[in-house]
């Protein structure tokens, strides 16, 4: 095998193992940071290895028990400095093989505390992020980078800072216990929730929407529903596939936006409907009312099921989206209220709505809340009002495709 088909294959395992890898590392090891090492020294020397011997028949396993060899070196290293290295290495190196240790017995809780411990409220979101892409997803630092327009240096660094400090605040390689499982659980699902509307709603760059990003959210959220099959995965799960399902319409062939009133509601991917409506199911089934993905996600149903802008059932939207807020309130929360109550009793209704959050400052920083005070204008008929809202919008949004279609909104106000 040639250097080339040596890399794609050891990129396609790691892409598909990599939790399970670096999670029973830092179960052999107990140091998270440690197994992230290890593991990535495992795949150089697989590149090296597979390109002249081949691909193992257990790729995963061949991995494992390279990192695995690799430890025992480590603390048999470290051990002239530390006794306890030198017990560490005896202990490594008299447990059973990686076929018995790589169990499927063990992976799943493994995973979970690997999910856990990357997401660990100790760590900056943007580190959280980092790190989850990077030792969960598998992603490498390149590939962050691209997703999130930032140097390579910049996310290994992230990441490297990110080891330091789960080290140094003594970080265990654990699911939590149970009367903190919550608040960590919360932690977990809202790196995905970033990293998906990260993608789904591009906040730099040329691409409105980047589907690499989003199709990692989704594979992360379905990982989680397996590992903890909780309502409020669920309600994430059923959120991610329900928006994702409108992908296919949101852009035209030339990659521009297109308006949720100007979609071909035929395009939208029925099957992840179906799935999004399933997990919705689930998340309400459990009895406790839904929280704040579940609510969410009960919106995009009420378009996913909608033939069409007008047939859509906006006073259940504005119902939702006064829960969501009293449950999980923002400005983008109010935001979103105004316009769902603009399409249920008239753009003046949600003018002042859209007033009332302008004049208390709130997303100021954003384009979002001029783009829809100019999109309401227009409706109400107050072009030159419409027009330097729209304007202010385009100034200051960091998506090319989305400036484009403002701008698109000004020449017809013309």
């Amino acid at each position: 095998m040639n250097n080339s088909g040596a890399r794609g294959a050891v990129e396609t395992v790691w892409r598909m193992e990599s939790a399970r890898i670096v999670g029973a590392l830092a179960r052999y090891t107990g140091d998270f940071a440690l197994a992230e090492d290890l593991a990535q020294e495992a795949l150089a020397e697989a590149l090296v290895s597979w390109s002249v011997n081949g691909v193992p028949e257990q790729p995963a396993a061949w991995l494992l028990t390279t990192g695995r060899r690799r430890a025992i070196d480590t603390f048999r290293r470290r051990s002239a400095l530390d006794e306890r290295y030198a017990v560490l290495a005896r202990e490594l190196s008299d447990e059973p093989g990686a076929d018995e240790l790589f169990s499927y017995d063990a992976i799943d809780d493994d995973v979970l505390a690997l999910m856990f411990t990357a997401c660990h409220p100790v760590l900056s979101r943007e580190a959280r992020i980092a790190l989850t892409l990077r030792v969960v997803g598998g992603l490498g630092s390149d590939e962050i980078a691209k997703a999130f327009l930032v140097p390579v240096a910049t996310i290994q660094a992230r990441i490297t800072r990110a080891k330091k400090t789960l080290a140094a605040a003594r970080v265990p390689f654990a699911v939590p216990e149970s009367h903190e499982l919550d608040e960590r659980l919360g932690s977990v699902l809202q790196v995905i929730y970033l990293v998906f509307t990260e993608g789904s709603y591009a906040s730099g760059g040329d691409d409105w929407i980047r589907t690499g990003l989003t199709d990692e959210a989704r594979r992360l959220a379905r990982m989680m529903v397996k590992l903890k099959p909780e309502p409020e995965v669920f309600g994430l799960l059923a959120l991610l596939e329900l928006t994702a399902a409108r992908f296919p319409a949101r852009t035209d062939d030339a990659g521009r936006p297109v308006l949720l009133e100007d979609q071909d509601r035929r395009r939208w991917d029925s099957a992840a409907i179906r799935r999004g409506r399933a997990a919705l199911e689930r998340a309400a089934a459990a009895g406790r009312g839904l929280g704040a993905y579940g609510l969410q996600a009960s919106i995009a149903e009420c378009h996913a099921v909608a033939e069409s802008v007008a047939a859509t059932d906006w006073p259940r939207i504005v119902v939702l989206y006064e829960a969501l807020g009293r449950l999980a309130p923002s400005p983008v929360v109010e935001l979103n209220h105004a316009v769902a109550v603009a399409m249920a009793s008239g753009p003046a209704a949600g003018l002042e709505l859209v007033d009332a959050i302008s004049a208390n400052g709130r997303l100021g920083a954003s384009h979002l809340l001029p783009a829809v005070r100019g999109e309401l204008l227009s409706r109400l008929g107050r072009r030159e009002e419409a027009r330097s809202a729209l304007q202010e919008a385009a100034a200051m949004c960091g998506n090319s495709a989305e400036r484009a279609a403002l701008e698109a909104k000004i020449r017809a106000l013309e």
